[in-house]
């Protein structure tokens, strides 16, 4: 497939924004030509120097671990500024449509919505798994994109891999794998798909295994095609120079990483089975993400009284599919016997 066919016209011809850092290349001492402020910053380290728009120097580090070109890799502020850019570079509004599957990450219909692009909901089946003949009936000609979160939030399992292989084989558009809770998984990632489709883009995100959340950073991996077009729609400047110092430093520490997920994978176990064990608990789903999906008896009384007790849990009671839950981050071993003992008191 020819990526060029699924861009919209006024993308095609947009002409980007240049910056000052895009038309020098070189060495130099002196710089006079962003009108920044020469002085420095009211700060122990120096930040009046826009930052490097492509980021190329940390887009070098992530590529040792993820084994990714740079050429192959998009930085944006979060994995949503990736899902803003690919409606706006891909789909055309009160035209296209894109397809979500229920229930998911909320932000895919938000974004959806603000650039006036038709949602198609297609719900995942009782097993949490994909309706492969709805999706086939659902796909029409203007339809763009497809979102497939996996491991899937709100529910915590992995997409059975062949469907997702069989949708990037016989699907036109983009397929969007949003692997945010990937560390956490069983699954492998489809990083090392991306040589044998043209229409696969990967999320990944520094705000769940890597612990830097505030710092607002994910990843988008994809055919060259497909980040060109990212990188010539978004703004100038997206990812600031602290944010890309500050993860530099964090990628040197992959061994800490890995010990905290492999730490939560194991409480996560354990969690499980000492919530199995609670009269309130109906069922507790299994789990290939840092949050596990519990059915309790009672999900906004027991959410409240969790509350009470400074204890904060995500209520997803009235999502489809996940009537009657509550969704629980696996917190550290201290944070989780504190909740087993709050929720045993309301047993």
């Amino acid at each position: 497939m020819d990526i060029n066919d699924l861009v919209r016209e006024n993308i095609k011809n947009l002409k980007p924004y240049s910056t000052a850092r895009d038309e020098f290349k070189g060495q130099a001492s002196v710089f006079l030509d962003a009108n920044e402020n020469s002085y420095g910053s009211p700060l122990p380290a120096n930040y009046n120097r826009y930052p490097d728009p492509l980021q190329l120097d940390l887009k070098d580090a992530i590529s040792k671990i993820k084994g990714v070109p740079i050429e192959n890799t998009f930085l944006g502020n979060g994995s949503d500024e990736a899902i803003d850019l690919l409606f706006r570079a891909f789909c055309n509004p009160g035209k296209d449509n894109v397809i979500v599957l229920p229930p998911t990450y909320g932000m895919y219909e938000v974004s959806a919505n603000i650039n006036d692009i038709e949602i198609r909901k297609v719900s995942l089946l009782p097993n949490f798994q994909l309706d492969m003949e709805k999706i086939a009936e659902t796909i029409d000609q203007n339809t763009k994109l497809i979102f497939i979160c996996s491991p899937n939030n709100p529910t915590g399992n992995s997409i059975n891999r062949e469907d997702i292989e069989t949708i990037l084989a016989n699907f036109k558009g983009l397929v969007v794998v949003d692997e945010a809770y990937i560390n956490y998984a069983r699954q492998k990632t489809f990083i090392q798909e991306l040589t044998e489709y043209a229409n696969l883009v990967i999320l990944q995100t520094f705000s769940k295994a890597w612990g830097l959340a505030a710092l607002r950073l994910g990843m988008a991996f994809s055919s060259r095609k497909v980040i060109d077009i990212l990188n010539k729609i978004k703004p100038p400047y997206n990812i600031n120079q602290a944010t890309q110092d500050l993860a530099f430093e964090a990628l040197k520490n992959i061994d800490q990483v890995n010990d905290w997920i492999k730490e939560s994978v194991a409480e996560r176990q354990q969690l499980s089975d000492a919530l199995n064990d609670l009269k309130i608990v109906t069922k507790v789903y299994p789990s290939d993400a840092n949050f596990i999906l519990v059915e309790v008896t009672d999900a906004i009384k027991i959410y409240d009284t969790l509350v009470g007790q400074g204890i904060i849990v995500r209520d997803r009671s009235k999502v489809t599919l996940c009537e009657g839950c509550l969704r629980i981050t696996v917190g550290t071993k201290e944070e989780n016997d504190h909740l087993l003992n709050v929720l045993k008191n309301i047993s």
